[in-house]
């Protein structure tokens, strides 16, 4: 490679880089508009203003680079509907002793049988955008926008926290 080119291929590399973490926040942003509108069709779900725990490991960057993302895209409020989505971060340690939730979402690379667990034992919705999260019934939903959205509910992850989907709704998803 001529010394000419060099600092052309190292301004496209971090052009590369930069794009990255944009394109991530894009995907969060509509990820969690999919999951805020969601929260509007529980039988009485919240409304007005609702905390939504976003939980994740400060040991895995995927992680906290998802969390800052959903935090980005929440800002200082989001409105699904009647609904305006604020956001608290959770470290999946501590969501045992999480209040003031109404619900959490669980960011990819979290262990989630134990976050599902401790949310279960406290009736709160658990949302995330990694299906295996759903599958294995940590999850009561996964949410996806891209390519095309698509919400899977977990029914026994669904009873077992008392979350009642209204029927316009459960026309609109996948339940396994």
């Amino acid at each position: 490679m001529s010394n000419k080119t060099k600092p052309r291929v190292l301004a496209l590399c971090a052009l590369a880089l930069v794009a990255a973490p944009l394109s991530a926040h894009a995907d969060a942003a509509k990820d969690l508009q999919v999951a805020g509108r969601a929260l509007t069709f529980l039988e009485n779900g919240p409304t007005g203003k609702a905390t939504l725990g976003v939980v994740f490991d400060p040991s895995k960057p995927a992680s906290v680079a998802e969390k800052n993302a959903i935090m980005a895209a929440i800002g200082g409020g989001m409105s699904a509907g009647a609904l305006t989505v604020v956001g608290k971060p959770v470290e999946a340690g501590d969501v045992g002793s999480v209040s003031g939730v109404a619900a959490l979402y669980i960011t990819t690379g979290v262990n989630a049988g134990p976050v599902g667990a401790a949310a279960k034992g406290k009736k709160l919705i658990t949302i995330g955008s990694d299906m295996s999260c759903v599958t294995s019934g940590a999850c009561v939903m996964s949410v996806s926008a891209d390519p095309k959205v698509e919400i899977v509910v977990s029914r026994s992850a669904a009873s077992a926290v008392g979350a009642v989907f209204k029927a316009a709704f459960r026309m609109m998803i996948r339940e396994v």
